[in-house]
């Protein structure tokens, strides 16, 4: 019989090996996704259209927020609160809380905040992003498009200290 090269066993062939290759990395799951609280509110009804002269001046403010659920698994909520006001009149109000059920896997205790509320909340803001755009324009205005946010700076105003932040300067430039 001629020599054969060495392929590997069985399992390796199969794919075995690269899943032990892959042992130990980080990984997080998200295993659902709901709308935890939602308010829109038009208090003009139906002569809001009628009040907007100019551009409206739109405000949106996001947090993040994380808790433990049971062994494994967290909750990750984004909440995202949009106003359009026109001078003193207010247009619209839209507030969400969207959630996420998130299984970490292989994630160092010193790092679960950071995984959770950048890499969870980006994972979420898709999702959220389309509900707030949705209901605005279902409430009679033009879609509320929030631009993409970075979620590692916000964790830095929103999570750590001056102290952290000086230092993550330093490190990063």
């Amino acid at each position: 019989m001629p020599d054969q090269p060495d392929t590997g066993t069985a399992a390796e062939q199969n794919g075995a090996g690269a899943a032990a290759d892959a042992a130990g990395q980080p990984k997080i799951n998200i295993h659902a996704q709901y709308i935890k609280d939602f308010s829109f509110e038009n208090p003009l009804g139906p002569d809001a259209v009628s009040a907007i002269t100019d551009n409206p001046d739109v405000k949106i403010e996001i947090s993040t927020n994380a808790r433990p659920l049971k062994e494994g698994t967290h909750e990750v909520t984004l909440f995202i609160r949009g106003e359009a006001r026109a001078g003193d009149t207010t247009l619209f109000i839209a507030e969400l809380t969207y959630g996420g059920v998130f299984e970490l896997e292989n994630v160092p205790q010193e790092s679960l905040g950071p995984a959770l509320l950048i890499e969870g909340a980006r994972m979420l803001f898709p999702f959220a992003r389309n509900i707030v755009a949705n209901a605005t324009r279902d409430g009679g205005f033009p879609p509320l498009m929030i631009n993409p946010i970075d979620f590692a700076a916000l964790y830095r105003e929103q999570h750590m200290t001056p102290e952290d932040n000086a230092g993550q300067d330093d490190e990063t430039g």
